[in-house]
């Protein structure tokens, strides 16, 4: 065997894998590619190789900078710790900024992203002017100065070395500073400088001066700067004062060498490169706009006077809407994906029997969770009615909403017992008028949020069966005696939360091409396809939703009816972009106009701030304030207590904010329509943050408690007659540690979720409301509601949460 030194050792065992950096710099480059592509694909010049390999060098610069045993060393050694500063700030930003990355990156985003969220936040004021700020010379010169010299200060380095949080935030403080600050040097297309480029020259010597102190401050100290090194041991035979000596000089040389390089390529352009003939405005970011070019038509007979001149120079940059960022010129929009047309998936999914063998899964799963609870063992850990509806069915349902849409209202087994009452009793009656609406919905999930928490459902198997034994029967009587699909559209609780969530999904049943339904006249998808010799019956839509006129995801299960019954095949499962429809409100099929239904604003006030009630009823310190006030106040039970605090959390609390919001929205609007309509319309932007903590919630329990299950079928096979199951395995079931990935997860998903709450309450004043001062007192109160609710969230994920799946104490 060859022996292998214990430093190599230490070296190849030191690289990392943080999700969290591998997972941008993936994503990023994938994006990259994928414009650089679409860009080449329609005869660009400017996006070669060499832009694309100066792109992935600097990804694969980045990767080293803080993935390798650079960042592991960095901690033990001064010159390692200055090896990585400098490829952060003099080797990777130029590198980035030569690959020209905003053409493509805009390009590989799909096409409804970059238009709907994408192209608003171009267009905004308030980012063009902050950006052109912040890369003029004198700005982005000083942030990088201030950059470098703030974190070498010894309290501030030896403090970012014994904080992760400060070493992460020196890093990117390092990072985004230079890329300010190669800016204006590299000038990557499509911008153009407002200034001259002589500029420069000043600019990067000035940087290289500052530079050089400082390396020469670390290369000449008679002392060791930084504590932290000193009261290390010695690595590879080099002293603290030695390697603080070499850090200095590795900083002079490389950072010299940059400045020296920049400045001459500057100096050669400026002295050889052949001018343009033509003037070109400082378009800052953006494409330079020639002389006399507007973005409103042709050019317009402007002679470039000293005083013109003048007025421009001193004229805030105003940055040109670029030819993808809008919906008429989006040359690389593409049309939405279909996923029946992805191989073997999208030909199940034809199948009108599908849904059919999707629905026996499911009803098979359900039999277990009854069989099981109702008769085997009541140890909610160890039985599959206490670990599959509350662990894995409510995971896995909020994921399938995130990645997909309404998966589980497809393949929902209390679709067989509303067959079964059809056949029985025809389903010949209308569903009373006075009923539709989801009033009766509301109702019957606060029933289910209060119950659910006062009777401690999940804890008792007996319970949980038998709920699954009422839905079943409930279905069987409502769509047995009324016609469509009364229990789907107006009583099922879980089809609501499904409908609410599902606005935020990827994937939407829509048609491909409206001119074809334009001339369809015996409008199958809604009436139903008749047999055949070769095909039974299909039913149209039974929740009334007419395909052309259908938008959005509520309110339609994914029966795929009308994908089936469709004799043109035009209508599909296409991609979407999640929340593009909660920023319009357009009149839908079979629902009106969301914005003037009170029912549905109720309906998604309640999901929104029971998201953050059922997560707060499980954390210690709700649990330890309610069994004190039980004490104090000697209740024998804390029912009492917990209906207070579910009216409060559900009821009085939601009521009091929207009341404020909207009445103080009204007057800072000086909108006329009544408070009411107002909260109508703006309480869709609070769909992503509560959907973010349902899925921040369940996923919590998911990943912590996956295991449950094994243990608990295990005990059911045993107990049923399968002898040869090993039991050892399941005496034991008990929780996953949570690992520190799983609450970053968590504060990512709220962080996504308030961002895009946000974004859609703005667009929605935007829309509703002339001049920016409005919008903005419209929009202001909600956007204070949304960031109340991400801050209950913050605070929730952070607190210590009652476990699933997970052996009772004692047992």
């Amino acid at each position: 065997m060859i022996s292998v030194d214990s430093s190599f050792q230490a070296i190849l065992s030191s690289w990392s894998f943080d999700v969290w950096i591998v997972a941008p710099i993936v994503l990023s480059t994938l994006l990259y590619v994928r414009g650089w592509y679409v860009l080449r694909r329609r005869g660009s010049q400017r996006f070669g190789a060499w832009q694309l390999a100066a792109f992935g060098c600097g990804m694969a610069l980045l990767s080293i900078a803080l993935l390798s045993p650079i960042e592991t060393f960095s901690a033990l050694m001064l010159r390692m710790h200055m090896v990585q500063h400098l490829l952060l700030m003099f080797l990777i930003p130029p590198l980035l900024w030569l690959s020209a990355p905003e053409l493509p990156l805009l390009c590989g985003l799909p096409s409804g992203l970059r238009r709907e969220w994408i192209a608003p936040l171009y267009r905004w004021k308030p980012i063009r002017s902050g950006f052109a700020f912040l890369t003029r010379p004198p700005v982005a010169w000083g942030l990088f100065v201030a950059a470098t010299w703030i974190w070498h200060l010894p309290r501030f380095y030896d403090a970012a070395l014994s904080s992760g949080t400060l070493h992460n935030l020196e890093h990117a403080c390092f990072f985004w500073a230079a890329m300010l600050f190669w800016w204006p040097v590299v000038q990557p297309y499509p911008s153009r400088l407002n200034y001259s480029r002589w500029v420069l020259l000043p600019y990067l010597f000035l940087a290289a001066v500052q530079g050089t102190v400082l390396s020469g401050i670390l290369s000449f100290a008679n002392d060791v700067i930084y504590d932290h090194y000193e009261l290390l041991p010695q690595v590879w035979g080099i002293t603290a004062i030695d390697d603080q000596a070499i850090a200095g000089t590795l900083m002079w040389l490389f950072g010299m060498l940059a400045y020296v390089i920049a400045g001459a390529l500057v100096g050669y352009k400026l002295l050889f490169a052949p001018r343009s003939r033509q003037l070109h405005f400082a378009v800052a970011g953006m494409p330079a706009v020639q002389s006399g070019v507007t973005a409103y038509g042709p050019p317009t007979a402007v002679r470039p006077t000293p005083r013109r001149l003048n007025r421009a120079k001193h004229r805030p940059p105003v940055r040109q809407q670029l030819p993808i960022l809008s919906p008429d010129g989006d040359s690389c929009h593409r049309p939405a994906r279909d996923v029946l047309n992805v191989p073997l998936l999208g030909r199940f999914l034809r199948w009108n029997k599908s849904r059919l063998v999707l629905q026996i899964l499911m009803f098979a799963a359900a039999a277990l969770v009854i069989v099981d609870g109702l008769l085997g063992a009541q140890i909610v850990s160890l039985n599959l009615a206490g670990v599959l509806p509350w662990i894995h069915w409510r995971g896995f349902l909020v994921l399938g909403l995130l990645v997909a849409g309404n998966l589980f209202c497809m393949a929902c087994p209390f679709k067989l017992s509303r067959t079964l009452g059809k056949t029985l009793f025809g389903g010949r009656r209308h569903w009373p008028r006075w009923l539709r609406s989801k009033w009766l919905a509301v109702g019957l999930l606060f029933v289910f949020f209060w119950a659910y928490e006062v009777f401690s459902l999940w804890q008792s198997p007996w319970w949980t069966a038998w709920i699954a034994v009422g839905y079943f029967l409930a279905a069987f009587v409502v769509d047995g005696f009324f016609r469509g699909a009364a229990f789907c559209k107006y009583v099922c609780p879980i089809g609501q939360f499904n409908f609410v969530q599902s606005l935020v999904s990827p994937l939407e049943v829509r048609v491909r091409d409206t001119s074809v339904c334009e001339e369809c006249t015996t409008k199958e998808c809604i009436r139903g396809a008749a047999a055949t010799a070769t095909a039974a019956a299909i039913p149209g839509c039974e929740l009334h939703l007419y395909q052309p006129r259908k938008s959005s995801n509520f309110d339609c299960t994914f029966c795929l009816d009308c994908v089936h019954s469709c004799p043109h095949q035009n209508v599909g499962i296409l991609t979407t972009l999640p929340g593009r429809e909660l920023l319009r409100d357009p009149r839908r099929s079979g629902i009106g106009k969301l914005g003037s239904r009170t029912d549905v604003a109720a309906l998604v006030f309640l999901l929104v701030f029971a998201a953050y009630v059922n997560a707060a009823g499980m954390v210690a310190p709700v649990l330890d304030l309610i069994d004190k006030l039980q004490a104090e106040w000697g209740f024998a039970s804390r029912i009492p207590l917990v209906t207070a605090g579910y009216l409060l959390g559900l009821g009085a609390v939601p009521f009091c904010l929207v009341a404020i919001a909207s009445l103080a929205g009204r007057r800072l609007s000086g909108d006329s329509e009544s408070a009411l309509r107002i909260a109508t319309r703006f309480s869709y932007m609070l769909v992503p943050l509560g959907f973010s903590m349902w899925l921040a919630h369940y996923s919590f329990h998911l990943f912590t408690s996956s295991g449950a299950f094994s243990a608990a079928l295990r005990r059911f096979l045993s107990e049923f007659g399968w002898r040869d199951v090993e039991t050892a395995a399941w005496v034991c079931s008990c929780g996953l540690e949570t690992a520190d990935w799983l609450l970053r997860m968590e504060l990512m998903l709220l962080d996504a979720g308030l961002l895009m709450s946000l974004y859609v309450g703005y667009r929605i004043a935007r829309d509703r409301y002339l001049g920016m001062r409005r919008a903005m007192g419209a929009f202001l109160p909600w956007a204070g509601i949304a960031v109340i609710l991400f801050l209950t969230g913050v605070w929730l994920v952070f607190q210590p949460m009652q476990m699933r799946g997970v052996m009772p104490m004692g047992m």
